[in-house]
């Protein structure tokens, strides 16, 4: 009886086993991220309107890159809460902006500059593409960087490596570099193109034609041939909206890569089982360039209004500015010294491959 006391004694006196402590109550890990992403794409539009030769485009690329090095504690929040944030900018944002970009492109607009500009444009991304992607690989630069500089050369900018860099998975660093020289190069142009007009013997429609085929993304096109007035203007953007029709197949093909590059690894080492047959496939076709095809084909059908193409315009041009924020900021300046020789020597020799055969792309086709 006292051993069953002492017992008793002894379970009365145990202490009882506190409740599970409630979850704390979180601040969502992306809004600060997006916080800061909003504030630059608001100073960018300022910016922009205040000097409207510079696209807001451009100007957001270069204050993410500004906030990721400011010293003290605005490098520590873009490094780490807002990095969540950050990368949900630089991607998911990315993802919808291209969708929407769509809705700029017409068949019937592509199709009124004839068949002799269509297969201009084809050449000029083809071999600005294979040239630029064999280049890097020769210059042996890491990771998906001659991949990513040839897209956002051959197509349109940072828009397209942030498209193919869903698919091919790529580094953010790598993304980063990629964007920040195809913006530097593109913004080179709004200077340079400019005085090459009279130079190089072209009509104001003939530089249209040759800023739409060579400078990189559509803001710096519009930035360069605004400088010829409206007919070189709506040349240019035509002739890169055709460009950027050329996105869709482009990422399809990099997708495909990518899947087929899987399998092959899976069945290689099937046999060891090492969790292979689990992984993630990537889809045949992107869902965000479906998007971007159903946009291209609603536009083509004639029936949203003006108000309701120039409301999604400015919502597209503002999502590519937060999404480029993100970008920006992922930029390490010090890595980027170590490679920046041979990826600033990849770049402009790419702007002269493109800017040259779209020249007498232009010359022979006009």
């Amino acid at each position: 009886m006292a051993l069953l006391g002492e017992r008793t004694g002894r379970s009365r006196n145990r202490p009882l086993p506190s409740p599970p402590a409630a979850p704390p109550r979180r601040t969502p890990r992306k809004l600060p991220g997006l916080a800061l992403a909003a504030a630059g794409v608001a100073v960018a539009w300022a910016v922009h309107h205040l000097v409207p030769g510079v696209p807001m485009l451009t100007v957001a690329v270069v204050l993410g890159i500004a906030a990721a090095h400011v010293p003290g504690a605005a490098h520590a929040f873009v490094r780490g809460s807002g990095k969540a944030g950050l990368t949900f900018a630089g991607k998911r944002l990315m993802r919808v902006g291209v969708v929407l970009l769509g809705l700029k492109l017409s068949l019937d607009d592509v199709l009124g500059l004839g068949w002799a500009s269509v297969g201009m444009v084809l050449c000029v991304v083809a071999v600005t593409f294979l040239g630029t992607w064999w280049l890097g690989r020769r210059m042996g630069l890491r990771g998906d960087q001659p991949l990513l500089i040839a897209t956002g050369y051959s197509i349109c900018g940072a828009s397209a490596i942030g498209a193919v860099s869903e698919v091919s998975e790529s580094d953010e660093r790598d993304t980063a570099t990629s964007v920040a020289l195809v913006t530097l190069c593109g913004t080179l142009a709004i200077a340079v193109l400019p005085l090459l007009q009279h130079p190089l013997g072209l009509s104001d429609a003939e530089f249209g034609r040759w800023v739409g085929a060579s400078v990189h993304d559509v803001g710096q096109v519009v930035a360069t041939a605004q400088t010829a007035g409206a007919g070189a203007l709506g040349d240019a953007v035509l002739v890169k909206l055709m460009r950027v029709a050329l996105l869709a197949p482009l990422v399809a093909a990099v997708a495909l890569s990518v899947r087929a590059r899987r399998q092959g690894r899976g069945s290689s080492e099937g046999a060891a089982g090492a969790g292979t047959a689990g992984a993630k496939r990537p889809p045949l076709v992107p869902l965000f360039v479906v998007g971007f095809l159903a946009m291209v084909a609603l536009r083509t059908t004639g029936w949203l209004p003006g108000g309701a193409i120039d409301a999604a315009g400015t919502v597209q041009e503002l999502l590519l500015a937060a999404a480029l924020f993100g970008l920006g900021s992922a930029v390490d300046l010090p890595s980027l010294t170590r490679t920046g020789g041979r990826v600033a020597a990849l770049g402009l020799v790419s702007w002269g491959v493109i800017a040259g055969i779209s020249y007498v792309g232009v010359v022979l086709t006009y």
